[in-house]
């Protein structure tokens, strides 16, 4: 009898907690929202939207983030992509709850694919020039000084931040373009002529490399593989792309660099300019890692 009323007890209890999950489950899908805008900046696991109606929106990422990109005629297919994807100059729309004014956590990103590819190219663009005329510097003090005003608002709101995310929030502030970096510290690495396979001896260095970065606030690691000029521009092409993937994967699968750190691994192809005359092509076989920290950040002008 003692059996059966403690059975009867745990089914009652069991329900009442299967009761309680549905609760949650169902005033989390009503806190979520969904925002549209484009990517401004990125520090770390933090990426700046601006929406219509909010300049600078900080968006939280973690690695449970569903980041997606829709694909076909009508866009109802989705092809999972990596949080490196989330670069400045892409549009997308992000649902998640919100943490405060101007603050909010990303649960689902999604961007459509022709997006993506004119971001990667306004990316490239500048990273190849780097010399803003007068129009450009304007612009972009202007942006900065509204990401200033917006973080002095957000921090009134969110007193009770812990420490360290407050002063991630606070670089965030002061993010500026992409090509705007103090780099930290760099590694180089060689391949033998038409090869992609990572040497061991260079595992020790880029695990060190990885460990420093650590030590440096806000900090993003930039992978660029290159290639001699011998063969076709698309093997080099291959070639450097295939380069770039086997370093990333060693960094993110041993070395154990957050997906949220690492900025989209970049093809060079053939190195051109950058080859000194008469230098061994050798030289030209390599890709380059190097630990990036936001000028605005670092306090460096």
């Amino acid at each position: 009898m003692h059996a059966h009323k403690s059975h009867k007890l745990s089914r009652v209890l069991a329900s009442s907690l299967l009761g309680l999950g549905l609760l949650s489950t169902i005033a989390l899908a009503q806190d979520a929202t969904k925002v549209k805008g484009i990517i401004k900046a990125r520090s770390g696991e933090i990426i700046v939207v601006q929406t219509d109606t909010e300049p600078a929106l900080n968006v939280h990422l973690t690695d449970s983030t569903d980041v997606g990109q829709l694909e076909g005629m009508l866009k109802a297919r989705n092809k999972k992509m990596s949080m490196a994807a989330l670069i400045p100059g892409l549009p997308i729309e992000v649902e998640g709850p919100r943490n405060g004014p101007n603050d909010m956590l990303a649960q689902k990103i999604r961007f459509k694919g022709n997006d993506f590819q004119q971001a990667q190219a306004i990316q490239a663009g500048m990273h190849e020039d780097k010399q803003l005329n007068a129009e450009q510097q304007a612009a972009l003090e202007k942006h900065n000084a509204e990401l200033a005003a917006q973080q002095a608002q957000l921090t009134e709101h969110n007193e009770k931040i812990a420490a360290n995310k407050a002063a991630i929030e606070a670089n965030t502030a002061r993010f500026g373009q992409l090509d705007d970096y103090y780099i930290y510290d760099e590694v180089t690495v060689y391949f033998a002529n038409g090869k992609t396979a990572l040497d061991p001896k260079y595992k020790g260095p880029l695990a060190e490399l990885a460990k420093k970065a650590e030590g440096v606030n806000g900090y993003m690691i930039e992978v660029k593989g290159f290639a001699s000029t011998s063969g076709s521009a698309a093997l080099n092409q291959k070639l450097s792309q295939q380069r770039a993937e086997g370093v990333v994967n060693y960094l993110q699968q041993q070395a154990h660099v957050p997906l949220s750190r690492m900025l989209a691994p970049g093809a060079m192809g053939e190195t051109g300019g950058e080859e000194k005359a008469g230098a061994d092509e050798a030289e030209s076989r390599k890709v380059v890692v190097r630990v990036l920290q936001n000028k605005a950040i670092a306090g460096i002008s």
